[in-house]
């Protein structure tokens, strides 16, 4: 059989090498040990860390400190939740139903075009009820009773703000830092920043689970999981919601794991030799992709395999911890990432945006996260992960006080409202039992402790080692980072 190392297309391709090409690889270093020295200054520690597969690849800068936390969970409720019936407790607004909300309140904030044309703002009080949970006593709405038993694992924070009003500026500013697409999202920069600590599982995975709640959602886009200008191996690896996870995780017919091996092992030469020639960083991050991809195959069904768990820890998760695709079913597998070292893990929930029907489809919702989620923490407390791994929960803005269209005591919808809107964290570094914040009687306005999203992000990367101020790629002539030019890391948030 012909050796494709020594007989096949490198070998040819090696005939072609001319003497000036020679000579021209040679000054510029490349392949020599000068400059390799000098590539390796360029793409930092991680891309020599490419060649070794059974070790952890290290980012380019390390944390900056010693960290609390080494890997995050990222609960993304996509539509931005309501917090008058998740978090924020308003009771006053129970004797003001149908009142026009008062100028004074609104200040003139400019509001969405789908409330524009209303001539009436009419104060919506929550059907819900709330009551008092743990020894801190927070605040919760009965539509989250799973979460309101954890409560004293949770940091509340109900004063988180956005300048975006609506779904995608805010959404893409709440992952990547910019209301403009295009920028790194957070998983990527922290892949690029702190590596990877499990070489066959990518160190950002990411999962968009099917929702129960109103039939109409968002849209998501890859680009929220991308790594923008950073290489593209920083990029988030989507797991799909049926069949196999990822695809291409079997060989064709007629191809084995040892074909494939050296199949692999031509491409990569040639890439390698291609990579020399023109010191494109891309071209090795592609090598590492093909690896990564061939790691999966042996790496991904493992991680899917659910044979071994337990009946009680399925239990914490919900009737839906065995049905592939749901929430339950996410949240137990990000534990498995985790497990598994996986640095970043973040599962999308849809479905919202209750501009109208409220009450019903966000009742549809809570019930659809609300004990996956308290399963996900218990079980990562079960197994002392939670003491390094940070789970963070909440969406992209909140919702009005006002009523969107037509108005009763039993059903109403909210607009969207970036001035104020509630979120949790928990895990690794964070000061739980506490409530974070706080806003006025309407919900409308923060009144207390304000934290913007370039304070979260940099709160969040403090927490795992990284100074948000040093967290930089150069790209188009400036210094980009996840905080722009923001950010200040709030203490009182840490535990």
């Amino acid at each position: 059989m012909q050796n494709p190392l020594q007989d096949g297309p490198l070998a040819e391709r090696a005939a072609h090498l001319t003497r000036r090409q020679f000579f021209g690889r040679a000054a510029t270093g490349v392949g020599a040990g000068v400059g390799t020295a000098a590539l390796a200054s360029i793409l930092g520690p991680r891309a020599l860390a490419l060649g070794g597969k059974d070790s952890a690849a290290p980012g380019v800068l390390g944390p900056h400190f010693a960290p609390k936390a080494k890997r995050v969970i990222y609960l993304c409720m996509s539509g931005a939740p309501s917090q008058f019936e998740t978090f924020d407790w308003k009771p006053k607004l129970r004797d003001m139903f149908d009142v026009e909300l008062p100028d004074s309140i609104r200040k003139g904030q400019r509001i969405t075009t789908m409330t524009s044309g209303q001539t009436r703002f009419p104060i919506a009080p929550s059907k819900f009820d709330f009551a008092r949970h743990g020894e801190a006593g927070t605040e919760v709405c009965e539509t989250l009773p799973w979460t309101a038993k954890m409560v004293d694992d949770l940091c509340v924070i109900r004063s988180v703000h956005t300048d975006a009003i609506n779904h995608d500026p805010a959404i893409t500013f709440m992952q990547t830092g910019s209301e403009q697409p295009g920028r790194p999202s957070f998983g990527a920069w922290l892949s690029y920043g702190l590596g990877t600590m499990n070489r066959d599982l990518p160190s950002f995975v990411v999962m968009t689970p099917k929702w129960k709640g109103r039939a109409e959602a968002q849209a998501l886009y890859q680009r929220l999981w991308g790594s923008g200008f950073l290489p593209s191996e920083h990029q988030g690896v989507a797991l799909r919601t049926g069949g196999d996870p990822v695809l291409y995780l079997k060989n064709p017919n007629g191809v084995d794991r040892k074909m494939r091996r050296r199949m692999l092992d031509v491409v990569a030469k040639l890439n390698e030799e291609r990579a020399e020639e023109v010191g494109d960083p891309e071209i090795r991050a592609r090598i590492e992709q093909y690896e990564m991809a061939f790691r999966m195959q042996t790496a991904v069904p493992d991680l899917t395999d659910l044979s071994n768990e337990p009946q009680s820890v399925l239990d914490l998760y919900g009737p839906d911890a065995t049905v592939p695709g749901t929430y339950g079913a996410s949240c137990l597998l990000a534990r498995r990432l985790i497990e598994r070292d996986v640095r970043f893990v973040q599962i999308y929930h849809r479905g919202w945006d209750q501009h109208g029907n409220l009450p019903t489809d966000l009742g549809n919702n809570c019930r659809d996260i609300d004990q996956p989620c308290y399963g996900l923490i218990q079980d990562l407390k079960n197994r002392g992960l939670l003491e390094d791994t940070l789970v963070i929960w909440g969406g992209e803005f909140g919702r009005t006080t006002y009523c969107q269209g037509a108005l009763s005591k039993e059903n109403y919808g909210r607009d969207h409202h970036p001035r104020c809107f509630s979120m949790w964290m928990a895990g690794a570094g964070v000061k739980a039992g506490q409530t974070y914040g706080a806003t006025d009687d309407f919900s409308y306005n923060i009144v207390e402790n304000p934290l913007s999203v370039y304070d979260l992000n940099a709160t969040i990367l403090h927490l795992l080692g990284l100074d948000h101020e040093r967290l930089t790629y150069r790209y188009a002539g400036r210094d980009f980072r996840l905080t722009d030019v923001h950010g200040e890391v709030r203490q009182a948030l840490l535990g």
